[in-house]
């Protein structure tokens, strides 16, 4: 059986809400990284079997089936198919889970995995929000008594003990080392500048009949807009729950509504052999574990247990970790029943400063990871994240070369 390698991964640079991002339609936005890829390998676009995207969302502008539509708007030939998966805020994970599956069964040897989320323009909750129906129908509402994810940190939150003193000073935390990354370059390998486009400069140029250039004129976007260096505790204590009267969940120790896009090359050793690409990692180990889906947020503590047990390997034996910052309860409730070395998770920061296009954070995670492990020649990495369900995916890789 052939590995499934990684040969690159890229993302867009994450925009805030209604930020430098905002204009882009989310099928142009998830054709940036698509088209990086593809160029920075010197890759034939039609070599790629299939194209893998996560998205959360699929309605309006992000509806039928954007794998293929961002694919097509890439310049991909009509010939490369490609489809949409939705695992919730996991969904780009588990389209890289596919794509390497798919390459490990041999049923493929080129697959371009990943996600986008343009949450500026699609805002959460949209699948819900003007469709017909209710998306959970009667029998589960008689199971569960479900509730919003706000709701679901604060339970955690309590559930594990966890202070609002914790939470702040976590949040403060991955402010403070996304700053730093950034300041340092350990973003550049794996972002791809995007041209600012607004909302309201998008819609104008629009109606002009076209959509290209910069027309906002601010030059590309090349960092993550979110990350606020200058954070203080004193400032992070001061804002108000933003859930629950009385609770102890603030925005600040909230994943940022953001817009993003990323994307994973994934082939077969054989194949990038005889393509002349050197595999920068191979994957070594999936899971994906469920829990209670009205705490929601909890199950990167089982899949986490699941994906180890699997590899054969300890948390001592992985160098790095990256989880995703959808709450500081979330890791901090991980935290307390994994006892990891924190030195070694989220290094960079996470989801809190960065930002969490849903459907595209899974990629995003990875991106990150890798280039860390390779910048400090680290040999596993391990990525997880919650996921709207009561789900969540866990990979390891390990660092070739």
């Amino acid at each position: 059986m052939s590995d499934a390698v990684i040969v690159d991964a890229v993302r867009t640079p994450v925009g805030k809400r209604n930020g430098r991002l905002s204009g882009w339609h989310a099928v142009d936005l998830a054709a940036q990284p698509l088209r990086a890829l593809v160029e920075r390998n010197d890759l034939d676009p039609s070599l790629v079997e299939d194209v893998v995207l996560g998205c959360t969302m699929t309605v309006g502008e992000q509806a039928m089936n954007i794998g293929r539509n961002a694919a097509l708007a890439a310049g991909f030939p009509d010939t490369v198919p490609g489809t949409t998966v939705d695992r919730q805020c996991g969904s780009a994970q588990q389209a890289v889970h596919f794509a390497a599956q798919a390459v490990l069964a041999g049923a493929m040897d080129v697959v371009v995995a990943g996600g986008v989320e343009a949450m500026s323009r699609v805002p959460i909750g949209s699948t819900t929000a003007h469709g017909p129906g209710d998306a959970y129908g009667p029998t589960l509402h008689d199971r569960y008594d479900l509730v919003h994810q706000g709701l679901c940190a604060e339970e955690i939150a309590r559930r594990w003990s966890i202070t609002r003193e914790e939470m702040d000073r976590y949040a403060l935390r991955s402010h403070e080392l996304a700053a730093r990354a950034t300041a340092e370059g350990r973003f550049d390998r794996e972002l791809v500048p995007v041209a600012t486009r607004r909302a309201e400069v998008a819609d104008r140029v629009a109606v002009a009949g076209t959509d290209q250039g910069d027309p906002a004129g601010e030059g590309p976007l090349a960092h993550d807009e979110g990350v606020r260096g200058s954070s203080t505790y004193e400032t992070l204590a001061g804002l108000a729950p933003c859930f629950v009267e009385g609770g102890s969940v603030t925005a600040a120790s909230s994943s940022q509504i953001s817009d993003g896009a990323a994307a994973v090359l994934v082939m077969s050793e054989e194949r990038a052999s005889a393509l002349g690409l050197t595999p920068r990692a191979r994957f070594h180990t999936f899971a994906v574990a469920a829990n209670d889906p009205v705490i929601m947020l909890t199950a990167p503590i089982p899949a986490t247990s699941m994906v180890l047990a699997k590899s054969k390997l300890s948390l001592d034996d992985i160098d790095l970790v990256e989880i995703n910052e959808a709450f500081a309860s979330v890791v901090l409730a991980w935290e307390k029943e994994h006892h990891p070395d924190m030195s070694k998770v989220n290094v960079n920061g996470g989801a809190i400063a960065i930002g969490h296009p849903t459907g595209c954070s899974g990629a995003r995670l990875l991106a990150t990871l890798l280039c860390e492990m390779e910048r400090t020649g680290a040999r596993y990495g391990l990525q997880t994240m919650c996921e709207g369900g009561g789900q969540a995916n866990a990979t390891v890789i390990e660092r070739l070369g």
